[in-house]
């Protein structure tokens, strides 16, 4: 008879509380065990799922941590290494190898070219004393005594300086006339004198010279006119001539700025500057006619907008700052130096970091942009001095925005380098190539750089200024002083002028070259 599957309903287990097979366990118990185990266990894989999801995301943290922590470390060596220049000379296998590079036409030697002729001193167009000098009776070199004179001469022309012993003093007098409306006696100034100062223009336009032009402090110059032409003065009262200056030079100064809102090329840039401990900036417009400087508290658009209006009809010369947007210039000339000089920081920084965490794409796009707009720079260099012919310029263009975008594609990992490829492909590249659209347009912002660059040194010899009155003089003065050279105007000369003459005569004076 067969045994049947299940055994009868009725059916009671002996070994039900102690099963010989279970080490006399009770099989009740070992069964509500072993399904608790089984919750147990899914349990343990939902807490191992999770523990896998978390330890994924901290690993890819994690290495993302150690990218940044060394492209951090590569900004910082680069920075460094940009302040702190390696104070070393290049050794002899060095030296060797620039000098066959220059043979081959790569990088040039020093000094002149072979075979070019020799710089020599312009010879005096007059003469003001002749002095003849006897033969020698010993020779100078040997010290022998056996000397014949001999027929002929040998000319020698030198150039000194006159230096006046002591100030020279005018005295004026003054016939004197009475004014009934004034009710008092009144009196007119001669040629080259000033009304109640004991300190003539000519002396207060060279300390002013000194000061804006050379850039000595108040001291120094003070020292100058002791040591030099025997006229004492205080520091304040060098002070004073600036402050002199600038009363007359003001209404010149507004009139500055509308030239260069009216001009049709103007270079911008602006620097830091401190006043009384506070942060201020300095800023720059101008173009190889007309300089003009203005410090002020802000960097911002309002600040732009008041030196070049809201609306500049031209073609507006600078960096890629912001803040020049709110003078809707007609056409924008973004610096190509400054891309070249921030791809070349940004692949110094790339070299800094570790082998595995490089994106190479990014450090062949850095040294391509490099490459590329150095190029350009020197095809606008070829246009402005009429060695490229400017019916040239249309096709160019279009070349360089094919080139372009050709480097330009793809994403970059590096996150500056992928800043920087952005711009370039964005709504900014069509200030790329202004100087191929517009004549006479620099493709670089150096114009700018170099006019500012006097200020820049001026600020660490006098550490800024300190009064409102200062921030005024310091923006009036080197505008005056600057658009003077430029307008082919010596600018002591000029300065006497502004300080001897009403404002129409000292402008006149100021733009007698200008076209």
């Amino acid at each position: 008879m067969p045994r049947p599957s299940y055994p009868p309903h009725d059916f009671t287990c002996p070994y039900e509380h102690n099963c010989p097979y279970l080490d006399w366990m009770s099989t009740t118990w070992v069964l509500g065990e072993y399904r608790r185990a089984d919750e147990t266990y899914q349990e343990h894989l939902r807490i191992i799922d999770t523990m896998d999801a978390e330890l994924s995301t901290a690993l890819k943290r994690i290495r993302a941590v150690e990218k940044e922590n060394a492209e951090l470390k590569a900004k910082y060596i680069a920075l460094h290494q940009r302040q702190f220049k390696a104070n070393r000379k290049k050794d002899n296998d060095e030296n060797s190898r620039d000098a066959e590079n220059a043979s081959d036409g790569g990088k040039k030697k020093r000094g002149a070219p072979v075979g070019h002729p020799g710089w020599f001193r312009d010879k005096p167009k007059y003469v003001d004393l002749t002095i003849e000098v006897s033969a020698p009776i010993i020779c100078p070199h040997c010290q022998s005594r056996n000397l014949k004179p001999i027929e002929g001469v040998s000319e020698h022309l030198q150039e000194d300086i006159v230096l006046q012993p002591r100030p020279f003093v005018t005295r004026y007098l003054h016939h004197e006339a009475f004014c009934s409306r004034c009710n008092r006696p009144v009196v007119q100034a001669a040629e080259d004198e000033l009304l109640n100062a004991p300190i003539g223009p000519v002396a207060k336009s060279a300390a002013i010279y000194l000061r804006y032009r050379i850039g000595m402090t108040y001291r120094k110059v003070q020292e100058v006119f002791r040591d030099l032409f025997g006229l004492k003065f205080v520091p304040a009262s060098a002070v004073g001539f600036d402050r002199q200056a600038v009363v007359k030079g003001a209404a010149i100064y507004e009139d500055l700025r509308e030239k260069i809102r009216a001009s049709a090329v103007i270079h911008a840039d602006e620097t830091s500057w401190r006043n009384d401990g506070i942060g201020h900036f300095a800023w720059y417009a101008g173009n190889t006619d007309l300089a003009f400087f203005q410090i002020d508290r802000h960097r911002s658009t309002e600040v732009a907008q008041s030196i070049l209006g809201c609306n500049f009809d031209g073609v507006l010369v600078a960096d890629r700052y912001a803040a020049y947007n709110g003078t809707n210039a007609k056409a924008r000339q973004s610096c190509l130096g400054h891309l070249i000089t921030k791809a070349r920081e940004i692949n110094r920084e790339l070299l800094l970091i570790e082998d595995a965490a490089r994106d190479k794409k990014a450090e062949a796009f850095c040294d391509n942009i490099a490459a590329f707009f150095s190029n350009a720079c020197s095809v606008g260099q070829e246009l402005l001095s009429g060695s490229l012919q400017w019916n040239q310029a249309p096709l160019i263009e279009k070349q360089f925005l094919s080139e372009l975008q050709k480097f330009c594609t793809g994403r970059l990992s590096y996150n500056p380098a992928e800043t920087l490829r952005t711009s370039l492909i964005g709504k900014e590249q069509k200030n790329l190539f202004t100087f191929l659209r517009h004549p006479g347009v620099q493709p670089t912002n150096n114009q700018a750089e170099q006019s500012i660059r006097f200020l820049v040194i001026f600020r660490k010899i006098m550490f800024g200024t300190r009064s409102s009155s200062g921030l005024k003089t310091h923006s009036i003065l080197p505008s005056l002083v600057l658009t003077a050279m430029r307008q082919g105007r010596h600018p002591r000369e000029f300065l006497q002028t502004l300080l001897t003459s009403d404002t129409a005569t000292a402008q006149a004076a100021l733009y007698c070259n200008s076209s």
